[in-house]
């Protein structure tokens, strides 16, 4: 089989933002038209919901892109450290699975390894649930007749759960057939499912106080 060779270069503009012109971070792609970073939004009556985190996009620019996923969580955990707070679950989780990746490619026996390990303490961090992750404050108000509301509105999560999750808890405590018959609310714009509570905050809620409040209704129900 004949094979030739690429250069970077040559494919650069598909995987970088045509904002900063960096190579694509968190790729998100649109649902409706399949565009990563280059659709006219305002067409949709929620843009918002109809681009979730494109992971299979991101491993792409990582697997092309010698060095970025290492240089990219190496700023992220940098910038944890030097504001003095601890490292997000998902991170240390990043660096863990980059070790073991690095270590398979330099031929390191990941094996013996864990042969030799396994007589140790497991960290206790590896069985916290992401407890020990970036923590989000909520409350789930009802905004409609047709659902009753939750004894309990009050919950705090990691920060890297999604609207799915809560759409999963809400119905499984309101004894719903189905999770995707809610829609979840941030001012009153309908939210992606695949968005994260980070997201969330930093993008609706950024200036806001604790908690972050949502609010869930039936799909297609009128405000």
């Amino acid at each position: 089989m004949l094979t030739r060779k690429i250069k970077l270069c040559h494919i650069n503009a598909h995987i970088t933002c045509r904002l900063c012109e960096g190579y694509l971070i968190d790729a998100t792609t649109v649902t409706e038209c399949l565009h990563t970073c280059r659709s006219f939004l305002p067409r949709f009556p929620h843009p918002l919901s109809l681009h979730p985190h494109d992971r299979t996009m991101q491993d792409i620019v990582y697997k092309l892109v010698p060095g970025l996923q290492e240089a990219e969580i190496k700023k992220q955990r940098d910038f944890y450290q030097k504001l003095g707070m601890e490292v997000p679950g998902d991170i240390k989780g990043e660096l863990c699975n980059m070790k073991t990746h690095l270590d398979q490619r330099n031929g390191t026996n990941t094996q013996d390894t864990a042969n030799k390990e396994a007589g140790e303490e497991k960290p206790e961090e590896d069985n916290d649930y992401h407890r020990s992750d970036e923590q989000v404050s909520i409350c789930l108000e009802c905004n409609s007749s047709k659902l009753r509301g939750l004894k309990r509105k009050w919950i705090r999560c990691s920060a890297q759960a999604t609207v799915l999750h809560l759409k999963k808890f809400i119905a499984k405590k309101l004894n719903l057939t189905s999770f995707n018959e809610l829609d979840i609310l941030c001012n009153e714009e309908i939210l992606g499912k695949d968005h994260t509570l980070k997201f969330v905050v930093v993008t609706r809620w950024r200036f806001k106080k604790s908690p972050l409040l949502l609010h869930y209704r039936p799909k297609m129900d009128l405000l």
